[in-house]
């Protein structure tokens, strides 16, 4: 029904070949143009090269607030966060929270930092911004000359930049 017919012109009979026909040469006319582009160059900075230590030689970092340590979480300028915060090594607040915290290590308020309505015991605590609420600090409390700690503190060690506050219950804690 759509078949042609073996013998209309142009096309072979079945059993004959095709008379090969030469293949057109692309002239500039017909190709499309394309532009030459400019190779792109690399910039590799170099500089003096340091040797690497074997990691068994790498100095080992100091436990503290600014070491580099896993489990961290920052609450951001403008973020409110509530509820329980667990098993975090370093808290860093710069927006506001109302937590309690549990098996944090280390927490540091910024100066637009604000903890308020909670409860936190840590080895550790920089205060730049505002605490109220009940805090333990088992080793240092570093209050800035911007901070402002309110409510039922007990430290291991206490320092206090001038102009910092501090106001509430405070005891020391029997080493």
């Amino acid at each position: 029904m759509f078949r042609r017919k073996d013998t209309e012109p142009g096309r072979p009979a079945v059993g004959e070949k095709a008379p090969e026909a030469p293949l057109p040469r692309p002239s500039s006319e017909t190709r499309p143009m394309q532009p030459e582009l400019p190779r792109r160059t690399v910039d590799i900075p170099t500089g003096p090269v340091t040797p690497v230590a074997p990691a068994a030689e790498a100095p080992k970092a100091q436990p503290g607030l600014h070491a580099g340590e896993g489990k961290r979480l920052i609450v951001g300028q403008g973020i409110s966060l509530s509820g329980e915060i667990t098993a975090c090594d370093r808290l860093v607040v710069e927006g506001s929270v109302q937590v309690t915290l549990n098996e944090t290590r280390a927490i540091e308020i910024t100066e637009t930092g604000r903890f308020t309505n909670g409860k936190a015991e840590v080895e550790e605590a920089e205060i730049s911004g505002v605490y109220e609420g009940d805090l333990t600090v088992r080793k240092r409390l570093l209050i800035r000359s911007t901070g402002r700690v309110q409510g039922t503190v007990r430290y291991g060690e206490l320092e206090i930049e001038r102009g910092g506050r501090l106001s509430g219950s405070v005891s020391m804690l029997e080493s």
